[in-house]
């Protein structure tokens, strides 16, 4: 099957070990590229059977990302968007899951006229089918594809398979950059290449040889090595790169340009930049690395331990709103995680600032609830998202209202006081099993009343946030709550769902609870302004203790 039109591909593989940063390489070519004069798009593909992210454990795959038009993906279309400074749709991620389900409903429709579905035939065919589609509703000039998993793994065969198609038959259109890493063992003290080239050799396997290796380490990688790479499988040494880690994702596409990652992957392509234009992205970096103030940000969660390991990625987006923000008024974050099983409250007395992110569930409720409390009494600046602002409601329902037990029906179906409910059209979802792609999804209007912080932070009386959430603020609920103070400071726009709540500035320096995820749409040279005014109201706590 041939593309509808001659985009230029670029796709991006692993090997070695999961985890690498391929998410990271692709979307700082996809700057670079951006930045030459191109319209650029990117696409993740993931080997797994779901339909979408959003039923997969965070603790097993990373934090959920959502698109603008409310499909749950894998956390890497984020990166993509904060490194492209724009938004992407669901056509920019593909599931196998997907794929399996399309072929079935086509063959059951007998879109196949008769003949035998078979994998290796059909599969393939589906899978260019989705990349045409990304390709015509981006209507990009080049597209970046991203291949989940490593090379090797039985489960994303089907996806080399489709590459090692395309490339046969457009070799011109198509790059294949190679994501590797070159271990230093402690007991040696010497980087060793070796695991790189056997993950090369099993590209070769499947028909492909990739045109570029980027090559993950702690250290730069030496001349030695390169030559290694290259004489044992022979990739040209000026396609060998270094990726050495950084401590800051941000200076990736700086690294890579160094090496002329673009240039050589226009010039392969048969392309050239039509300009060069990385100044804001060269300024961001250059004040990052100047920055002498700083502020220390805890965020009270549960998804952060696995055994005996803390997992970053499963808050990816909220660590790197933090990041956008405290960047853009000169100050550095300090950000600890805490686990809110076993949270001790004055662990969190010498934090400037405290969030409560999202979450489902039962496990871990009291303690973010005690992190709530801790924030409004002591007037620490406080960020509730999604459950954060639920936690918030609850919190406030218990101790400035004295409803006892107050509670989510998702964390207590019996309690007495069901501040946080589900709405009767979730409920049906619920009795029906239905829980993969029925939560309220993607962006949503916001009417934010005048006169109120969140105005203030907007300037704006309708904003469009995204969500993630099945569960809704309790109405019954809002004369009590906001008769004590609870200031309800966004809705939508026929005011039967609450999407902000606040306390009056006269009562707490920052105090917001938000039922959307600002932090899905904040970038480095955009930061989100919720975050802005947080971390303003953080960096006065800091001032204030000195």
């Amino acid at each position: 099957m041939m593309f509808k039109k001659s985009p230029k591909i670029i796709f991006v593989s692993g090997g070695v070990i999961s985890g690498l940063g391929k998410g990271i390489t692709t979307a700082s070519i996809g700057l670079l590229l951006k930045s030459s004069g191109f319209k650029v798009s990117a696409m993740k593909v993931d080997m797994y059977l779901n339909i979408d992210a959003g039923t997969m454990n965070p603790l097993e795959h990373g934090e959920v990302f959502v698109t603008k038009d409310g499909l749950e993906t894998d956390q890497d279309l984020g990166h993509y968007e904060r490194f492209l400074d724009e938004e992407l749709r669901r056509y920019n991620y593909l599931t196998m899951g997907q794929v399996y389900q399309d072929v079935i409903e086509k063959e059951r429709r007998l879109e196949y006229q008769g003949k035998c579905v078979e994998g290796h035939i059909h599969i393939p065919e589906e899978i260019i089918n989705k990349i045409n589609t990304s390709i015509e509703k981006s209507g990009c000039e080049i597209m970046l594809i991203e291949v989940g998993g490593t090379v090797g793994e039985y489960q994303n065969i089907m996806f080399f398979e489709t590459i090692r198609r395309i490339k046969q038959k457009n070799p011109q259109d198509i790059a294949l950059v190679h994501v590797v890493y070159l271990p230093i063992p402690s007991f040696l003290g010497e980087m060793k290449s070796k695991p790189a080239q056997a993950s090369i050799y099993e590209l070769y396997k499947l028909g492909l040889q990739p045109d570029f290796v980027v090559c993950r380490s702690e250290k730069p990688l030496d001349e030695k090595r390169k030559r290694a790479i290259s004489f044992n499988t022979g990739i040209p040494e000026d396609h060998i790169l270094a990726a050495p880690d950084v401590d800051t994702i941000y200076k990736v596409p700086m690294i890579l340009k160094d090496q002329k990652l673009d240039i050589k992957l226009l010039k392969d392509l048969s392309l050239k930049p039509k300009k060069s234009d990385l100044k804001e992205w060269k300024k961001l970096i250059n004040k990052v690395d100047k920055i002498k103030r700083s502020v220390k940000i805890a965020i009270a969660g549960k998804y952060f331990t696995s055994g005996s390991f803390n997992l970053e990625d499963s808050c990816v987006c909220v660590i790197e709103a933090i990041k956008h923000a405290s960047w853009s008024l000169g100050i550095k974050p300090k950000i600890k995680w805490f686990n809110v099983e076993n949270l001790k409250e004055d662990e969190l007395a010498s934090f400037d600032g405290i969030i409560v992110p999202q979450g489902w569930g039962v496990r871990g409720v009291e303690g973010k609830i005690k992190a709530v409390k801790f924030a409004r009494e002591n007037k620490i600046p406080y960020l509730g998202l999604c459950f954060g602002m639920q936690m918030a409601i609850i919190e406030f329902a218990r101790n400035a209202a004295n409803l006892k037990n107050a509670n989510s029906e998702e964390v207590d179906p019996k309690t007495p006081h069901p501040v946080i409910h589900i709405i009767p059209n979730q409920k049906e979802y619920l009795q029906k099993n239905q829980y993969g792609g029925t939560i309220r999804l993607g962006n949503w209007p916001c009417k934010i009343r005048r006169g109120t912080t969140l105005h203030t932070i907007y300037k704006k009386d309708l904003i469009y946030e995204r969500h993630r959430h099945r569960y809704e603020f309790n109405n019954k609920y809002k004369n009590q709550l906001t008769g004590l103070g609870l200031i309800i400071s966004g809705t939508s726009p026929d005011r039967k769902l609450v999407e902000a709540v606040e306390l009056p500035k006269s009562k707490h320096p920052f105090f917001i609870g938000t039922q959307f995820h600002p932090e899905y749409k904040s970038t480095p040279l955009n930061p989100h302004p919720i975050f802005i005014e947080f971390i303003k109201a953080a960096y006065g706590q800091t001032k204030f203790r000195l």
